[in-house]
């Protein structure tokens, strides 16, 4: 008999409030090993909130995310702890510290959290800078390099631990379109090189359409999950207008040039 296999994650009736305002309701998805799942709307949809949700930063007030079958709010300190190890982070502003160089930046997490040698904490961070082609950067400050290279700074400490799931808040904002393109090309390449699960929150239709393989789109009246699948099935076979005009948002102005 076949074992069953569990998503990666799973969102079960899933409800995100402020205080008495609700951001989203009834939110059912599954995410799948090696998909690149993306969570697609327009702005002030929620989609943020869900990504707070998603990595332990806000407590649903109803319904439960699962990592492999396992509860993540239902569990203790420990429990979510070691969840939460298994995921990478990049944040839409970076996040990198200021203070300390892009090399210092990725190699924190693993003085945090492994017994490496300094030796090899310094391999491991050569390694992931390499991986995002910031090879030779690591002694750089966060001032001293470009908006792109700063994303890809904070990728490779997203990545430093080696996570089974990488999430990326609106990973695109404030790139040029080839930037834009050059670490849409670099999600794909981590997640074949790595192995790793994507979860992208983002509104740029060029990505989603780039690299998504599955995603959900949250619709801001709603309140809720209005379609569901590949971007690129969507985009041919949705027949909803809120949905068709989102993934065809710049077609009328192109085809009035042309």
């Amino acid at each position: 008999m076949d074992a069953v296999i569990c998503p990666v994650i799973q969102a079960q009736d899933l409800e995100l409030r402020y205080g008495d305002y609700t951001v989203m309701r009834n939110l059912n998805f599954s995410v799948n090993k090696g998909d690149i799942f993306v969570v697609m709307g327009v702005n002030g949809c929620g989609k943020s909130t869900l990504l707070k949700s998603l990595i332990g930063l806000k407590n649903p007030t109803k319904g439960k995310v699962l990592y492999s079958g396992e509860s993540f709010w239902d569990g203790d300190e420990k429990a979510q702890q070691n969840i939460m190890r298994r995921f990478g982070v990049l944040y839409q502003g970076g996040a990198l510290w200021s203070s300390l160089t892009v090399g210092e930046n990725v190699a924190l997490p693993l003085q945090l959290y492994t017994k490496l040698s300094s030796q090899q904490v310094q391999d491991v961070v050569a390694l992931k800078l390499s991986l995002v082609g910031l090879d030779g950067y690591g002694d750089f400050f966060p001032s001293g390099i470009s908006g792109g290279m700063r994303k890809r700074a904070s990728l490779a400490r997203a990545i430093a631990l080696d996570p089974d799931i990488i999430f990326f808040d609106e990973p695109s904002a404030g790139l040029d379109p080839i930037n834009a393109r050059k670490l849409d090309d670099l999600i794909l390449e981590l997640r074949d090189g790595l192995g790793a699960t994507v979860v992208v929150i983002t509104h740029e239709l060029a990505s989603i359409l780039a690299v998504g393989n599955n995603s959900v789109f949250l619709d801001r009246e709603s309140k809720t999950i209005i379609a569901s699948g590949d971007p690129k099935v969507l985009l041919a076979d949705s027949k909803d207008p809120r949905v068709v005009q989102f993934l065809t948002r710049g077609a009328e102005s192109k085809e009035q040039k042309l």
